[in-house]
């Protein structure tokens, strides 16, 4: 199944919904039984009750009145995630590309361990909501992304259960501004401004995927020109192995949302550097999970 967070644009309150077909949604809030689901909660809620909710999901599918997908607004799926997390350095090629500010050599040194930082819950942006190119840097970058999102409450996952607790995917762009985040080695700041997180357009299960997602073929574009393309295969550490150390320092939650890396062709690789300006159209599509797409504009 895929499943969205909108806001309708007569009521503006945020509702989870299942698509029915590419232009339709199903609202859980309006359609499920009295009780399974509350007015004030949220894609978390949703997640952490799957079993209990999805044979009644199912059955709205063929029954409740749908909404046109046009008539609302999409926002992130995971809106307010519990945690937002980010693997840096994740393919071989993107860690060998030549970085504007690296001193002129070439390439970086692999990482010894999994290089994580945190983007902050403000950075979320929807799936097709504007960039805002922050006035302080001209510096920002854009990284495609594959974003996983945790399915139970967990603790010490073994790597080859790690695939148990994701309960699906989706598009992301780990946008970045690149001199802010090489000022200091924590990233967090450059990581982290308004808007700079968008991931969606929907949140496909993991069955609806087909449970294993190191063979997708990831996509990038800009004004239209193809900036970065890659599989998920190539990734040096892979899904399960991102899950079983993260799980190992914190317990994971039904909604935490991983962003598991970007390959080569980001634009402060380019000589010279080619950094989103206003107007640009950024494009990131995964196969199977669709496709994100966001206009950049100048911060008012």
């Amino acid at each position: 199944m895929r499943l969205v967070s909108f806001q309708g644009t007569a009521s503006g309150a945020i509702e989870v919904g299942v698509l029915a077909d590419d232009e339709s949604v199903v609202s859980l809030h309006r359609a499920l039984p009295t009780g399974l689901l509350a007015a004030h909660e949220g894609m978390p809620d949703v997640i952490a009750r799957w079993p209990r909710l999805q044979p009644h999901v199912q059955t709205l599918l063929g029954q409740a009145p749908h909404v046109r997908l046009s008539e609302v607004h999409l926002l992130a799926p995971v809106p307010r995630p519990p945690k937002l997390l980010a693997i840096g350095l994740n393919y071989l090629d993107h860690v060998n590309e030549k970085i504007v500010g690296d001193q002129g050599h070439e390439g970086r040194a692999l990482p010894e361990h999994q290089l994580w930082f945190t983007k902050l819950g403000h950075a979320i942006n929807g799936p097709y909501d504007d960039i805002v190119l922050p006035k302080v840097s001209e510096r920002t970058d854009y990284e495609a992304e594959l974003v996983a999102v945790i399915g139970q409450r967990c603790k010490h996952v073994p790597r080859e259960r790690a695939h148990e607790v994701v309960f699906g995917y989706c598009v992301g762009n780990d946008v970045s501004v690149r001199d802010w985040q090489k000022r200091t080695s924590q990233w967090t700041l450059g990581k982290s401004f308004d808007t700079h997180a968008p991931f969606g357009p929907w949140l496909t299960t993991a069955d609806e995927l087909g449970g294993d997602p190191h063979a997708l073929d990831l996509r990038c574009w800009v004004n239209g020109e193809l900036r970065q393309q890659s599989n998920t295969s190539l990734m040096i550490h892979d899904v399960w192995a991102q899950i079983a150390l993260l799980s190992q320092a914190m317990t994971l939650e039904p909604g935490d949302v991983i962003y598991t890396g970007t390959c080569s062709g980001v634009g402060a690789a380019f000589d010279p550097p080619k950094f989103l300006r206003a107007g640009d159209v950024v494009r990131v599509e995964i196969d199977k999970l669709g496709a994100i797409e966001a206009r950049c504009v100048d911060e008012a």
